[in-house]
Order: C-alpha cells, then sequence, then structure tokens
C-alpha cells in the first residue's frame, strides 16, 4: 500500500503543467546536460554521486585509506569542503594535489580514488525511471553530455542492449562525430571518466588542445546555438569552468537563446531569483517540484509529453497541404499537442 506521503507526490505530479515552448521540443532538438542529480537519483546508495560535495569527502576518505595523500592535506582539504562555498575549486585544488608536481594530469592518484569510491557501479542502480527516459530521447535523437565521472547511462543502456559509447573531450575525432550527431548513443564526459586514466580533468588547461581547436570549438558552441539545452540534475554546472570555455565564454547573445533546467525548488525567493538570473544566460529555469524524490517520476512525465510530439514529417503527411516553416504549420503543431500538456499517466518502462 502506498505512503500518504508517496501517494501527494504522485498526486502532486498528475496535475503539474509543463512548459509548452519545451515539450514541443522535437527529441533531436534537445541537447542533454546531466549532472550529479540524476546519478543521485539512480544510485542512492553510493554517497559520491550525491553531489560535488559528497564526491570529494569520498575521494578524501579513499586517499586516506590508500595512503595517497598527507593526513595533513586530508585535514586541510576536509576543512575547505566544510567552508569553501565554490566546492569547483577545492576539486581543482585537489586533484592538482595529487597530481605530478610538473603540472601535468597524469598519472594522478585522483583516478585511484574514484575507482575505489566507484567501485562496482552496475550493482548500484537501484532506480533507472531516470535513465529510461534518457535513453528514450537518445533513440529520437537527443544528444547527451554530463559532468558526472560515473558511467552509470552507459551501463544501463547496455544492460538494454544499446550500443552505448563513453566519449571525452581528448579524442577530437570522435568529439566531432559526436557534435555532428553522428554517434547516436555517445555520451560526452566533459570532465572525463573515472575508468579512464588519462582522461579525467577539472581544470580547462586540461583541454588546451581543444579549446585552442578552431574547427571543435565552433562545432561544440554551435551546438549551444542550436540546440535547447536540458540540464538534468545540474547545480554548480554554469559555474563550472569547463563548461564555461567550451559554451559560454564565446557564445554571443545567450539571451536570444532558449535553454531549460530543472531544478528543486526548495526557497521561493531563492528560486524566482534563479528564474531571473538565468534568463540571462537564455536558460528557463523550471520547478520539479519541492522534494527530491519528485525529480524522477517529473523527468518520465516531461520526457512521454516530449516524445508524444508528432515530427514534422509525419506532420506533413497530417497536413500535406501546409508548407514547412510556415506559421501554419505551427498552429497545426499546437493543435495536435493542446490537449497533451498535462502529465501522462506512468510509464511502464522503456521504450
Amino acid at each position: 500500500m502506498d505512503s500518504p506521503e508517496g501517494a501527494t507526490i504522485r498526486s502532486e505530479q498528475k496535475f503539474r503543467k509543463f512548459l509548452k515552448s519545451l515539450v514541443r521540443k522535437q527529441p533531436r532538438d534537445l541537447l542533454l546536460v546531466i549532472g550529479t542529480g540524476v546519478s543521485a537519483a539512480v544510485a542512492p546508495g553510493i554517497p559520491a554521486l550525491c553531489s560535488w560535495r559528497s564526491c570529494i569527502e569520498a575521494v578524501l576518505g579513499a586517499a586516506e585509506q590508500l595512503e595517497v595523500l598527507h593526513p595533513g592535506d586530508v585535514a586541510e582539504f576536509r576543512n575547505k569542503v566544510m567552508k569553501e562555498r565554490d566546492l569547483l575549486v577545492v576539486a581543482h585544488d585537489l586533484i592538482r594535489k595529487m597530481s605530478p608536481r610538473t603540472g601535468d594530469t597524469k598519472p594522478n592518484f585522483f583516478q585511484d580514488c574514484l575507482m575505489e569510491v566507484f567501485d562496482n557501479l552496475e550493482q548500484h542502480i537501484q532506480n533507472p525511471v531516470v535513465l529510461q527516459s534518457i535513453l528514450r530521447l537518445m533513440e529520437r535523437g537527443t544528444m547527451v553530455l554530463t559532468t558526472n565521472y560515473d558511467n552509470l547511462l552507459e551501463i544501463f543502456g547496455q544492460q538494454q542492449g544499446k550500443p552505448m559509447e563513453s566519449l571525452d573531450l581528448k579524442d577530437k575525432d570522435k568529439v566531432l562525430q559526436w557534435a555532428r550527431g553522428h554517434v547516436k548513443y555517445g555520451v560526452l564526459h566533459i570532465h572525463g571518466l573515472y575508468t579512464d586514466p588519462c582522461g579525467m580533468v577539472l581544470d580547462p588547461s586540461g583541454y588546451k588542445d581543444v579549446t585552442q581547436d578552431p574547427e571543435v570549438m565552433e562545432v561544440l558552441q554551435n551546438l549551444y546555438r542550436t540546440k535547447s539545452f536540458l540540464f538534468l540534475g545540474c547545480g554548480e554546472t554554469l559555474r563550472d569552468q569547463i563548461f564555461q570555455a567550451l559554451f559560454l565564454y564565446t557564445v554571443k547573445n545567450k539571451v536570444d537563446l532558449e535553454h531549460y533546467m530543472l531544478v528543486l525548488k526548495e526557497n521561493e525567493d531563492h528560486f524566482f531569483k534563479l528564474q531571473a538570473d538565468m534568463l540571462l544566460h537564455g536558460i528557463k529555469v523550471v520547478s520539479y517540484g519541492d522534494c527530491f524524490q519528485q525529480f524522477p517520476e517529473y523527468v518520465q512525465d516531461l520526457t512521454a509529453q516530449i516524445c508524444k510530439q508528432r515530427s514534422p514529417a509525419i506532420l506533413m503527411l497530417s497536413f500535406p497541404s501546409l508548407t514547412p516553416g510556415t506559421s501554419c504549420v505551427d498552429c497545426a503543431k499546437r493543435k495536435l499537442g493542446e490537449s497533451s500538456t498535462d502529465s501522462p499517466k506512468r510509464i511502464k518502462g522503456s521504450d
């Protein structure tokens, strides 16, 4: 029997409205940016997946057990984690501390600690609802990048028979293929992946070969100009130095863009201030609810709404007298979707 709390959450979700400008997007027009919130929802049993703070604390614990960081340094970093607001700065400092004094990031003990923290990830997938939703969108052409070190999405996708591929910014050819839409089940890890000893970087200087390559930067920034980014489980992404270097610094007229960010609305004043601030970046902030437990079902319902939209090709078959790109086509799309912007019934699983 459902708990009163669970029934309340489902009741609130059932009547939730979605932004029509979002649910009327074609899946191929979206690019998902996956943050720690997705991993936390999928594998709540691994604290390191829940946030940057939890990840740093777990890495410090592993460093202490493996004896790869001086006890004095461990204590210093734990103090920084408690006091420092910008945890990405702490993470940058930590990876440098665990790397050669030459400033190179390989070899480093940071990767060994992450491998310790993320051991046997596949055994910890408890709630795959969000991953099912992401795969459903990928099947229809949605691209995915992540700031996470874990490969939960790839693991789950492979379990579902999908040819998942983990990519990082070190491989220029693969990045170009992905950015041009040629790697359907590719997941771009902009910080690298914990299983790759050479691909993990927190500082933009580690990707100078990418950021100084006009061809790569043009293709990546074109995504920010032409796709609608949908941020899932992202709290610090816009302050992430690598994300900024790739997408924010040189893209002009960001206020004219239309991106979306799903967030937890814990405090109304903070939420509405964030909404106003993010519009300056062309990002519409949307609340999925006032408790984290609502996140998976919201993503599931949102995905169902987006996947219900008819593609332009099907639309033209339904309305052969319409000309592509005309306002009449837009009206027809609105007509078709008019009654489908409330939450649907719960989906049983992935397609």
